[in-house]
């Protein structure tokens, strides 16, 4: 099967590779030093199998000309609806959209739907009660990196240099996440405007939050509202978010 990709691929045929597709691609050799996605769930293994290909886990799909790669199934048909527009334009990829009753094209990536856990510690870390503390406090705006390193009991510096090895990212950017995340659960499952979910995560408005929700999941606040709610708040009888941005 390999052998029969290469030789498809040398014949001039655009090859796609739809979410774990990406691996057998990745096994012929047509992924080196190229860019791919792939299921965020598998990216780490993908990476670590061909360290040669270029693996992002946050894009829908990767359109390097006459090889496309994509992350789950969903992400598969935007993969192939991109592949229509491309070569037959957007009113036929629009047709077929509307035909299996899909969006002819999302907006935003995988970070939107990756999950991010809390790294594991050993029972009494002291990093790892502080990690618990700054997620039972996401609201409070006083809730700094010096605050952290303050209740670890350790300099910044050292605090930073701990954080890192344990979490792989900046204390400043780990809590950010946080709070963002936690942002993406109230506008998930809450009637809250985009302003008071931001108010309880931290930041002062939802202006505050807004460019660092962009840039961590992709789309804005109240985007993600839109795809993401669950329903349960607005049946309850909430607003659906006055003032959201």
């Amino acid at each position: 099967m390999l052998g029969a990709l290469r030789a498809a691929h040398a014949g001039g045929a655009v090859v796609v590779g739809l979410c774990l597709g990406a691996f057998v691609l990745a096994a012929a050799g047509l992924l080196d030093g190229r860019r791919a996605a792939t299921h965020w769930m598998f990216a780490p293994a993908l990476a670590a199998l061909h360290p040669e290909v270029r693996v992002d886990a946050s894009v829908l799909f990767v359109d390097d000309g006459d090889i496309l790669t994509s992350a789950g199934t969903a992400a598969g048909i935007d993969a192939c609806l991109h592949l229509v527009r491309r070569r037959f334009g957007a009113r036929a990829a629009g047709a077929i959209a509307r035909r299996m009753v899909v969006p002819p094209q999302r907006s935003g990536g995988q970070a939107q739907y990756i999950e991010r856990p809390l790294p594991e510690t050993e029972t009494g870390d002291p990093l790892g009660e502080v990690l618990a503390h700054a997620i039972r406090h996401l609201d409070d705006p006083g809730l700094d990196v010096d605050a952290l390193a303050g209740r670890a009991f350790m300099s910044r510096r050292s605090f930073d240099r701990r954080f890192r090895a344990l979490t792989g990212s900046s204390p400043l950017q780990w809590l950010l996440a946080q709070r963002v995340m936690q942002a993406q659960r109230l506008l998930e499952g809450t009637g809250l405007s985009v302003d008071e979910v931001a108010r309880r995560v931290g930041f002062a408005n939802g202006v505050a939050l807004r460019p660092h929700f962009r840039r961590l999941v992709g789309v804005a606040p109240q985007t993600y509202r839109d795809t993401f709610r669950t329903g349960d708040a607005f049946r309850a009888g909430h607003p659906t978010g006055a003032g959201g941005i």
